[in-house]
């Protein structure tokens, strides 16, 4: 059985004898090629393919290269690479990647973000110009990495900073009581969403702490006296990507057993009472002074 992929060609020599006393002889050489038919399939030089993208990536950027061969002759061997249809979150292939029908070069279409999908498969399909032409298969996996794309989230306090949500700190405290706990969380991975805390600004810088990775405000030492009643705290978190990010918010601290013994809460008390006092009063004259035209006008008629 010829195959032209083993052997292309031959040369077959043929000699004529004839029975002579002193035989006679003449030779003739003949070449003979073996024509392609095309009976192999395109090879890919690697069974499963493996690509790393940054997310954030530029769209149109190379992704990686698959490569098939094909041993047959000229169209019978010659590679054209497609996309099969698939789904991917959802959405067609073709819109995350596109590939170079000559050269096997994947690009992506559109830009990733590790935050919504971390990794995906493509099947690429390598096809021949043979007739009728053959074909193979494989699958790329992309996977995504990971940047520093997102700061910090506080969740508590509010990042709203309303003044009004305080921790009460009682006057007892002694050096390394829990007055309060600092809660972030970070949309990125690994450690891009290792987070750590720190004090930046205080009242009274040597009175609390903050455990770097736990968030928690303890006392620094035992509250005394002399201690202002309203301690701010400014934290800020941090992750540990590359160049950091960071949030920060404001933590109301009130030194005190009780909230009577805070004059600005007493005042706020007096202040609202007397403003509703203030509107009783106002509706009662307003009422009284209608009585009085009502009966002004009735003797009048």
């Amino acid at each position: 059985e010829l195959d032209r992929e083993l052997v292309s060609d031959y040369n077959i020599t043929i000699t004529a004898t004839d029975e002579g006393s002193a035989p006679l002889s003449s030779s003739k050489t003949i070449h003979l090629a073996v024509a392609d038919v095309n009976d192999n399939p395109p090879v890919f030089e690697e069974q499963v393919y493996s690509a790393h993208v940054k997310e954030n990536n530029k769209p149109g950027s190379s992704v990686c290269t698959v490569a098939a061969t094909d041993p047959d002759w000229r169209q019978n061997g010659t590679v054209v690479y497609s996309l099969l249809p698939s789904d991917v979150s959802g959405a067609p292939v073709s819109s995350f990647v596109s590939i170079n029908g000559d050269t096997g070069v994947i690009h992506a279409v559109r830009s990733f973000d590790y935050e919504q999908f971390k990794s995906f498969k493509v099947l690429v399909l390598a096809r021949d110009n043979g007739s009728p032409p053959l074909s193979s298969n494989v699958t790329v996996s992309v996977f995504i990495s990971d940047e520093n794309d997102n700061s910090p989230q506080i969740l508590y306090p509010s990042p709203e900073g309303n003044s009004f949500m305080t921790e009460m700190v009682p006057k007892a405290a002694q050096s390394g009581s829990l007055v309060s706990k600092v809660i972030a969380v970070d949309a990125d991975s690994g450690q891009n969403a290792w987070l750590s805390y720190h004090i930046v600004k205080a009242t009274d810088p040597g009175l609390f702490t903050i455990g770097e990775h736990s968030g928690e405000i303890r006392t620094q030492r035992d509250i005394s006296e002399s201690d202002s009643t309203k301690q701010n705290l400014i934290v800020s978190v941090k992750d540990n990507g590359q160049p950091s990010l960071s949030a920060t918010c404001a933590v109301y601290l009130l030194i005190s057993d009780n909230l009577a013994e805070i004059p600005e809460l007493k005042d706020m008390s007096y202040d609202e009472s007397s403003s509703k006092l203030t509107f009783y009063l106002i509706i009662a004259l307003v009422s009284v002074s209608t009585f009085f035209l009502t009966f002004i006008i009735i003797i009048l008629a």
